[in-house]
Formats: C-alpha cells, structure tokens, sequence
C-alpha cells in the first residue's frame, strides 16, 4: 500500500462507511467496521467484527490476513486505527455474515469502483452525483444548493489551515468542534444526540437554516484568519472563536425576531418501524 492515500465518506442508504483510496495503486480500502455495521444492525459493529475476525483466524481464511490497519476519523474526530480491505476482501467478509442486505451491499461495491473510474475522466461527474443521491433521500433543490455552497465554503476554510500549520485529524476536529460549539451553543457530539444521529454525517442531517449559519461561521473564521495570517494552533482557534461568534450573533437576532429555534433535533433519518 502507498502513502498517497486520500479519506472520503461513501453513503450505502444512509449509513456513513469510510475509504481510502489508494491513488498510485488505484485501489478502495473500505472500513471493514463500518461495512459490518450496514449488514448487523449491530449497536457495538466493532465487538461483532472482533468475534467474527477470531472465528475466520481459526478457520484459516485469507480474509484476516488481507485486512490493513490503517488511521481513519472516528466519530470523536481523532484518527484511530482501523481494520480496512478492498472490494474483493469486503465481498469475502460480506459472505461471511447472514445479512438480507449482504446482495445491496455487493451491488454498492461494484458501484463505487466504476464510478471512479468515471469519476477521474470527469469529476463533474461526482458532483451531479451527490446531487441525485440528495434528491433521491428527499431533499429540495434549495437544501441541496445550500449543502453544495456551504460544502464549497468548508473546503476553502481546510485549505488555509493545512497550509498554515494545522494537522488534518484532531487538529481539524477541534477546530471544526470549536467554531460550531461558538455559532450554535452545542458542540458538534450533541448536536448529534440531538438529531439522533450516529454514523450519519451532521451536515447531512442539518435544516437550511442550520446549514447557512455553519457556512456563515466557517466563511467568518477563514476570512478573519487570512486577514490575521493566523498559523498553527493558537491563532487558529482564536480565529475560530471569533468566526464563530458572529454567526452566534446573527442567529440569536434571528431568532429573537422569529420565536423559532435554528438548532433543533429534526433529521433527515427514515422513520422507525413500530414493534409490534
């Protein structure tokens, strides 16, 4: 496996599964967790992964021995180890537990891997993309347009602080957790446990409103580090609060003009079937 490796996160229904794609060697590495979450159901992916990872040692399956560790983000933001395999390790595991979506899950492999090669003659292409997969879990033009603009200005604001001296990783995440704690009064976790999310992406999740108030703080703190040339960590997180406090002020004045809460549990999830 090389070093130029590059992180993203897939969506199978709307269940996050994170990859790395391996350029030189033009090879997906898929979260072998992640993918036993989508087959289980299972509250604790990562322990039902363990006990089936001892039963396929003791078998003497290759699948094992193909699985890499490499760091992914985890939820908390910190990059951690994890086990991950290519398309046809995951096929194998796949295999390996009863599952009805083990068949969908084969068919959204054999999806990824061509739209890649799509994807790397037009990138155009992964945008129109996205925006099929957003219409298609119900979401208005207007949101999309909203998620595409603010997802533009997100980049624009990681591309200054990986080139003045802050990590991608935790660095980021504490970053990212400061400016949204600043505009919305809740860190980026319990916005979350408020929308009821787990995996899923929090943008993914967010109202319109709650959406443009994440860019307008993002776009703020990336305005007011270049204007400070804020490097490393210190300035950077001063530039944050800031960025931060003036979305706050703009959504407290909203708010107080309209009687309505802009952060709120409301989501984006399928309805939960009923016991019966």
């Amino acid at each position: 496996m090389t070093q130029n490796l590059s992180e993203q996160t897939a969506f199978f229904e709307d269940r996050g599964i994170r990859r790395v794609y391996d350029e030189q060697a033009d090879v997906w590495y898929f979260s072998v967790v992640d993918i036993v979450g989508v087959l289980t159901d299972s509250p604790d992916p990562g322990a039902y992964w363990r006990k089936l990872k001892q039963r396929l040692s003791k078998e003497g399956s290759e699948v094992v021995t193909n699985c890499h560790g490499l760091k992914l983000t985890a939820q908390d933001g910190k990059k951690r180890l994890t086990d991950v395999a290519t398309a046809e390790g995951i096929l194998r595991i796949v295999q390996s537990i009863p599952s009805p979506k083990a068949e969908p899950v084969k068919q959204w492999l054999a999806r990824v891997g061509y739209e890649r090669m799509r994807e790397l003659a037009d990138p155009a292409r992964a945008i129109d993309r996205a925006r099929e997969l957003y219409k298609q879990h119900g979401r208005s033009d207007k949101w999309i347009e909203r998620r595409m603009s603010g997802q533009e200005t997100r980049n624009k604001l990681t591309d200054y602080w990986k080139e003045h001296d802050i990590k991608e990783g935790q660095e980021y995440a504490i970053l990212t957790n400061i400016i949204h704690q600043e505009w919305s009064g809740v860190s980026v976790r319990k916005h979350k446990e408020m929308k009821g999310l787990t995996s899923q992406n929090l943008r993914d999740h967010m109202s319109e409103a709650e959406l443009l108030f994440t860019a307008l703080a993002e776009l703020s703190t990336r305005q007011i580090a270049e204007s400070e040339e804020a490097t490393g960590m210190e300035e950077n997180v001063s530039a944050a609060v800031q960025g931060g406090s003036i979305a706050r002020n703009a959504r407290q004045e909203l708010e107080s003009r309209t009687g309505q809460k802009v952060v709120t549990g409301e989501n984006f999830l399928p309805p939960q079937k009923k016991l019966r």
